[in-house]
């Protein structure tokens, strides 16, 4: 039988594998690897093993942001004016005004509110695993420990029979609005995703690594990715002052997703630095309305993320799994300590597994604003 060498994402280990096959676990990790057909193009380099075509074929079109009344603003990813300009061209339907019924299939409800992105890529080569359950796993935590309503919280995955719940690009993007329609001070907003993320090369000079991180929606061969400029305009731009963010985003290459200002650096001894990244004067505003934003990431911008049978028996992320056990394991924390914590989780199941190489996967964190990662108690 025909066999190809194939490395491990998350610890390197070479693998053989069979030529055609699509997936295979890593007998030292278990992580789940993602085989890209023989017979396609493959650009590790820039996409991640998705098809080369994709980018090529399927750019994203501008999207609307939709400002909290009915007057429809558009918003080019490229071409910013503060943020946002009058629609020039036929915008999307309002549905006769009814900003609600478009936004998504339940109304806005509380001071609390959550959206859980699951993407699963059911009956594809790249399909994941895990992702429905590591929905229900967050939004369980939301609600029994940290006083989340059930209503308050709108779950996108495969599994949902809503047209407007599957985590297409356009129902994101509305779910994106539904989260941060009417915020105001005192609101705790929650967004998480689990699925598969990619880089794609910067063209507005905005990123210092010349790379745009995206989210890869379940229909991104044809409505393309969501890049990191648009979560940043859409969820972090209009957050006003009293009102706080938080974002969970288990997948590869998420250090800086959300575009937030500030990324913490933190060592292993719990020392830590601010490393800035602010635009030169001129660039595209990327901070919020006043309130406070905050991305808990499960690698940085040039790491894997991994998925893996090894903590539980079933497949789960690996942030997602560290996450949910600090939070639950101690009642106060603080972010330096919640970060500690995960990056902890992780390098001692390596260990356990008998991986030696430096952790291909370090959790991170990014903030709005500057703060004491060790005095500063974390709180949804």
């Amino acid at each position: 039988m025909a066999t190809r060498i194939q490395k491990c994402k998350w610890c390197n280990k070479v693998l053989i594998v069979p030529f055609q096959a699509q997936t295979v676990h890593c007998p030292s990790c278990r992580y789940v690897n993602y085989i890209t057909p023989a017979t396609t193009q493959y650009n590790g380099n820039v996409n991640n093993g998705y098809y080369q075509q994709l980018i090529q074929q399927s750019p994203r079109p501008p999207f609307q942001s939709t400002l909290l009344n009915n007057n429809s603003y558009y918003q080019h990813p490229r071409s910013y004016n503060n943020g946002y300009y009058k629609q020039e061209v036929s915008p999307r339907p309002l549905y006769n005004g009814n900003y609600y019924h478009q936004v998504s299939p339940q109304p806005v409800y509380g001071r609390k509110r959550a959206v859980l992105c699951g993407v699963s890529y059911q009956n594809t080569a790249h399909s994941l695993d895990g992702s429905v359950t590591d929905v229900e796993s967050i939004k369980r935590l939301l609600i029994d420990r940290m006083g989340f309503p059930d209503q308050s919280i709108l779950v996108l995955t495969e599994a949902e029979t809503h047209p407007l719940q599957v985590p297409t690009a356009d129902n994101i993007q509305r779910a994106f609005r539904w989260l941060i329609q009417g915020c105001q001070s005192g609101d705790s907003l929650v967004f998480y995703y689990t699925g598969h993320a990619s880089r794609v090369p910067d063209d507005d000079d905005d990123e210092f690594d010349d790379y745009d991180e995206a989210l890869c929606p379940v229909d991104y061969k044809t409505a393309g990715k969501i890049l990191d400029d648009e979560i940043n305009a859409t969820i972090v731009r209009p957050l006003p002052r009293g009102a706080k963010l938080h974002a969970i985003i288990d997948t590869c290459y998420s250090g800086t997703i959300l575009d937030l200002y500030f990324m913490c650096r933190m060592n292993s001894k719990g020392r830590y630095y601010w490393e800035d990244h602010q635009t030169p004067s001129g660039g595209t505003y990327k901070g919020t309305n006043g309130g406070i934003a905050t991305c808990i990431s499960a690698c940085d911008d040039h790491q894997h993320s991994g998925n893996t049978t090894a903590f539980t028996g079933k497949a789960t992320g690996a942030l997602t799994h560290s996450f949910i056990e600090a939070v639950q394991s101690e009642p106060t924390l603080t972010y330096g300590r919640l970060l500690n914590r995960m990056r902890t989780t992780i390098s001692e199941l390596q260990k356990r597994l008998g991986l030696h190489d430096p952790a291909p996967q370090e959790p991170q964190l990014s903030f709005s604003e500057k703060c004491d990662i060790h005095s500063k108690s974390f709180m949804l």
